[in-house]
């Protein structure tokens, strides 16, 4: 059970205890205090006053804030509490606070991870730090749950992502992160209004997958008793808004593709998607540098980024390389190789990449691309001209049939963002999806495009020319804020199930007495292993486990 732990229960009788005293171990009503950061600034004064004692008893002040250290000293105890802005400390003692309050309830029911709201004069200790002193300290929320232990902290990666809440308490830079995420997400959709585009919301339940080639997840619609998809892109959306009449628009939301898990995918992950009519890809990769200029300077950020072990120089313009010479420049794959199938496929092969022998040129030019090209596209790079065969939305170049008229934006080794000029041939795009749909009968790949016929019907009512893009923003939160892991930037990732996580955890306990309660181990000194926090409580149990 939840509640089971030693610890916990501990904290639970004391919530009782202050239930005992009259007060309320979860009020309402509660005001925010002084953040902690105008609290420094505005009282910085009292550090530089020249008498002996450095303090402002005219001046009262509250703050509210979470425990996370305490050092009781007999009558009197420090502890530093942490807002949003920060840590700050305070002081508090006996003969302050109302009669029998320190001893009753600040000394012995007040514990790190609660909630409090303190109110007091600011003064500086011997040691110089600026400090509130207490003259009334009260409850705000008590934590029944203790947080991890101080020293080693919060370092499991599967108990970081999925408490997420935990993770934001004991590591205050990962709510930098999604405090930078929010700005990104925001500074994005400014830029585009700026620009007179219109944003949007389209269904998240397709009644066909399409816009991107996927496996997607099934879910079915009760009301209507059919089966739906939950969405891998919006773009079919959004075109046949552009045959609607709108002609810039943009929509920023979720998709969802039920395809594996790594450090740059997640089945769930928020995008941007643009359609601009009168306008073409050569305009895309000019708006899209100028929407990094734009992030870069708002967010006043160095055009040379650190991402792990590269320094990325996002100066603008980026790069430009056709897909084909890409192959050869700088995957360094043989020009023979690089325009021939059966060479591509004895290449792969010799190379360790297992291919199915029934893939056209396109599609194995792709896989020469992953395995050869992708990882060394360090700075900001757009690849152009793609083959026509993997690009089934596109349109295609005027003067070469076999490629399509699209890019694709690289940084450190992967894609972030994806355009093209549209197709708006109805005839082209039905042979499109058509072939599509015999590669799939061919193939069994699962992630080909279906057949949209209400898609081809719109097309038919004619299209502006029209360019479009999508740009993965949690790929680029990763490169903005240097995170190497997609479910870094995503507050509640795909996780696995908790029955299976405790199943893999199996051998984790601790090497004395047996005890598996992960909250209550911490790591060997040299990382071999486990030993519980309590030594005394382990000591009963080792001792109990050889009666």
């Amino acid at each position: 059970m939840i509640f089971d732990n030693q610890y916990i229960q501990e904290r639970i009788k004391k919530a009782e205890r202050l239930r005992e005293e009259g007060i309320n171990p979860y009020p309402a009503n509660i005001t925010k205090g002084m953040p902690s950061s105008q609290f420094f600034e505005h009282f910085a004064y009292v550090k530089e006053q020249s008498t002996e004692e450095k303090k402002d008893e005219n001046q009262t002040v509250t703050l509210t804030g979470r425990i996370k250290f305490i050092r009781i000293m007999g009558k009197a105890a420090f502890a530093k509490i942490e807002d949003n802005d920060g840590l700050l400390q305070i002081y508090y003692n006996r003969d302050d606070l109302p009669e029998g309050y320190y001893n009753n309830v600040a000394k012995k029911l007040f514990e790190v991870g609660d909630l409090i709201e303190a109110t007091g004069f600011p003064f500086v200790t011997q040691t110089g730090e600026l400090t509130l002193h207490c003259k009334d300290i009260k409850i705000v929320s008590k934590a029944i749950m203790p947080l991890p232990e101080k020293f080693h902290g919060l370092t499991d990666h599967e108990i970081r992502y999925r408490q997420r809440y935990l993770d934001m308490i004991m590591n205050p830079e990962v709510k930098s992160t999604f405090i930078m995420r929010s700005k990104i997400v925001s500074l994005i959709r400014r830029f585009f209004e700026d620009h007179s585009f219109l944003e949007v919301e389209t269904p998240m339940m397709h009644p066909i997958p399409g816009g991107a080639n996927a496996k997607p997840f099934v879910t079915h619609h009760n009301a209507l008793d059919v089966d739906r998809y939950l969405r891998i892109a919006p773009e079919l959306y959004l075109k046949r808004l552009t045959v609607g009449g709108m002609e810039a628009v943009f929509e920023i939301n979720r998709n969802f593709r039920n395809e594996g898990m790594d450090q740059t995918h997640n089945p769930e992950f928020t995008s941007i998607e643009f359609y601009w009519a009168y306008h073409n890809y050569l305009d895309l990769m000019q708006l899209t540098e100028e929407l990094f200029e734009y992030i870069f300077a708002q967010l006043q950020l160095d055009k040379t980024i650190t991402y792990g072990e590269y320094e990325i120089n996002c100066s603008t313009p980026f790069a430009k390389v056709p897909f084909v010479e890409a192959l050869t420049t700088i995957g360094n794959v043989p020009s023979e190789v690089a325009t021939d199938r059966e060479k591509a496929i004895a290449y792969l092969k010799e190379h360790g990449v297992e291919v199915n022998p029934n893939l056209t040129l396109g599609y194995l030019q792709a896989e020469l691309f992953d395995e050869f090209v992708e990882g060394n596209l360090i700075n900001p790079t757009f690849i152009t001209d793609y083959p026509i065969d993997i690009s089934p939305l596109s349109r295609r170049s005027d003067d070469n049939p076999d490629i399509a008229e699209r890019f694709e934006l690289f940084m450190a080794g992967k894609e972030i963002a994806n355009g093209f000029n549209e197709l708006n041939d109805p005839i082209d795009q039905f042979e499109r999806f058509k072939a599509q749909a015999d590669a799939k009968e061919a193939t069994g790949d699962e992630e080909t495009m279906h057949m949209d016929l209400d898609f081809i019907r719109a097309l038919g009512h004619g299209m502006t020319p029209t360019a479009g893009e999508g740009i993965g923003i949690d790929r680029l939160v990763m490169m903005l804020t240097d995170n190497h892991s997609i479910r870094d930037v995503i507050l509640f990732p795909a996780m696995k199930p908790e029955a299976k996580l405790e199943e893999a955890r199996a051998e984790i306990a601790c090497k004395k007495c047996g005890n598996t309660n992960e909250e209550e181990l911490k790591p060997a000194k040299k990382g071999k292993g486990f030993f519980c926090i309590d030594a005394a409580a382990c000591k009963k149990r080792e001792q109990e486990n050889k009666k």
